[in-house]
């Protein structure tokens, strides 16, 4: 198997376990009748047949550039800033990052680098959305923004058409960070 196919359903199955984990927590809070259990068990079996069956990427696979990627810090802590130091909520703050991030290709029309900043610096926005109880502090968004930057650069044409992956790929990212630190707080 070539590395583009292994490196494709290593983020199918990893996506995958995060959504089921996500919808896992939904649904373990309003554990209170068989019905739940059921619809997290046809949920999780659509998700499955939808990245099995579904046309969600190509069969080339490219990698996005290292310099688009090192933007989404500048989104994160952007975002991260408004929401916690200017007290503007994680929706306003995101937007307004997301907002000023569109002007960007704006500088330089023929720029092909600057066309791909706004949706680098969006997707760390989604990052800086996080609650202090989750995000406590710039070194988690750092982290996080680390993680998502790894797998936006992996995966540039996975899920290509379908709405969603910049704030599944920050959704991951910080949710890798939170076992990180969980483990780092837990065992040292």
């Amino acid at each position: 198997m070539n590395r583009s196919k292994t490196t494709r359903k290593f983020f199918i199955v990893f996506l995958l376990i995060i959504q089921v984990v996500f919808l896992f927590a939904i649904f373990r809070e309003n554990l209170q009748s068989w019905w739940t259990i059921a619809s997290m068990f046809i949920l999780c079996i659509l998700i499955l047949v939808t990245y099995l069956k579904g046309q969600l990427h190509h069969e080339d696979h490219e990698y996005e550039h290292i310099l688009v990627v090192l933007w989404i810090p500048i989104g994160a802590l952007a975002s991260f800033y408004l929401n916690h130091f200017l007290n503007l909520g994680p929706v306003i703050s995101a937007a307004s990052v997301g907002s000023i991030a569109s002007f960007i290709p704006g500088i330089n029309k023929g720029s092909h680098y600057l066309k791909q900043l706004p949706a680098a610096i969006y997707c760390g926005a989604f990052i800086g959305m996080s609650s202090i109880g989750v995000a406590p502090g710039i070194s988690f968004v750092l982290t996080a923004s680390f993680f998502t930057a790894i797998l936006l650069l992996l995966s540039k044409n996975l899920f290509a058409g379908v709405g969603g992956k910049l704030g599944t790929m920050a959704f991951a990212g910080v949710v890798i960070t939170s076992f990180l630190f969980f483990l780092i707080s837990t065992y040292v």
